[in-house]
């Protein structure tokens, strides 16, 4: 017996374990501290009511009899398949039912796709990025390569003709920058990615936090992009699905690169994936509603709301930052040159406020924090004035 030597290739804790384990070692020594946590994008506000009032329904329906169902569908039941077909219309997108492919998020999705790809493949990422990309394609074995996001080119860098990259990945907007492509700016990415031969793997996890009309909410918005994009969104963030858990993941027929993507991502499914059970996805159904879509907009509007409170926060203490308009997250600059892991400590320490190390999203992320819109409006404000009389004494 050989185990899979590229483990030890990946650190050995993920950002976020390590963000729990400082704050559970912190509260052990004060108990009594009254901890803000803007650090795991987590959402705070319940699922909206239509989406409870279909799941349910849906129990109910599981426990007649006459509307128990069994084993889901391949590639998820007709019902949301549909429902999301037509959000994606809403867009000017026309997408084939055989297409779309439920999943249980986009985290999931976004490392089993890689069971389609040799390891003898070369994967470009930006940095910093969500530590996803890079630790699943380390696992495998693949070559990853950078692409530099900086605050010289807005964290939005753009495709390098002379780099030869097979498998490329891309969020926007981002996570965890806050930036978004503009369609131009995609565009050049998918003229790139078809002259190279390669595939993007795009992630629209935060698509419905976009307010600019010049971002696309989908990449296939982009002319070409069925020729070289998979597309993957969750209902996490758009609807408050991080306990509930479903999301989809899009596979156009028309992407054949060295094989048929989308028959292959079936027959991977159908082999190493149950679906999606039945009362999740009439819970995920009812968000593609119009009463559906009315309340998790209203929900969307209390985070972006949060996200104003802190940027105009960060404002009066004269810290620079970005993101905010079109993501949930807020990227910042550390103040006074200090390390992003050292703000870290001194933000726990000194404001009982938990936030996310840029430095744990690679080495352009060094100097810069996260903190996300993901609270009440009480808490976030009482976070800035924490930060505030931290940084002004």
């Amino acid at each position: 017996m050989k185990i899979n030597q590229n483990y030890a290739n990946v650190k050995k804790s993920y950002l976020f374990i390590e963000i729990a384990h400082r704050l559970r070692e912190y509260v052990a020594a004060h108990p009594d501290a009254d901890i803000i946590k803007m650090g795991i994008g987590d959402v705070t506000l319940p699922l909206a009511p239509a989406v409870v009032e279909a799941m349910r329904k849906a129990a109910d329906e599981m426990g007649k009899k006459e509307t128990f169902r069994g084993y889901v569908d391949d590639n998820g039941y007709d019902f949301l398949i549909n429902a999301v077909k037509n959000y994606y219309a809403n867009f000017g997108v026309d997408l084939d039912y055989w297409e779309i492919f439920i999943s249980d998020g986009a985290k999931s999705d976004l490392g089993n796709i890689l069971d389609l790809f040799d390891a003898d493949n070369t994967v470009l990422v930006t940095d910093p990025v969500y530590p996803v990309y890079v630790d699943t394609n380390v696992m495998s074995g693949r070559r990853v390569i950078f692409a530099d996001a900086t605050e010289e080119n807005g964290f939005l860098p753009l495709p390098d003709p002379s780099v030869k990259a097979d498998i490329i990945y891309l969020c926007t907007p981002n996570n965890p920058t806050g930036a978004a492509y503009t369609r131009a700016q995609l565009k050049q990415w998918v003229d790139y990615a078809k002259a190279q031969g390669a595939v993007i793997l795009f992630d629209s996890a935060y698509e419905a936090f976009i307010t600019d009309p010049d971002v696309p909410h989908s990449a296939y918005e982009i002319e070409g992009a069925r020729d070289c994009v998979i597309e993957f969104c969750s209902l996490s963030k758009t609807a408050g699905f991080t306990g509930t858990r479903c999301g989809y993941t899009i596979v156009p027929k028309t992407l054949k690169a060295d094989g048929d993507l989308n028959g292959m991502w079936l027959r991977r499914q159908t082999t190493k994936f149950n679906g999606v059970a039945y009362v999740i996805q009439r819970a995920a159904e009812a968000v593609f509603t119009p009463e559906g879509q009315r309340q998790i907009k209203e929900n969307i509007a209390y985070y972006q709301e949060n996200a104003k409170i802190l940027m105009a926060g960060l404002d009066r203490c004269g810290i620079k930052y970005f993101g905010g308009k079109n993501s949930p997250y807020i990227w910042l600059k550390c103040p006074d040159g200090m390390g992003s892991w050292e703000f870290f400590d001194k933000l726990l320490s000194e404001a009982n406020v938990v936030g996310t190390p840029g430095e744990g999203f690679g080495k352009n992320g060094k100097g810069y924090f996260r903190l996300t819109s993901f609270s009440t409006h009480e808490k976030t404000a009482e976070a800035v004035e924490r930060i505030y009389k931290m940084l002004r004494g």
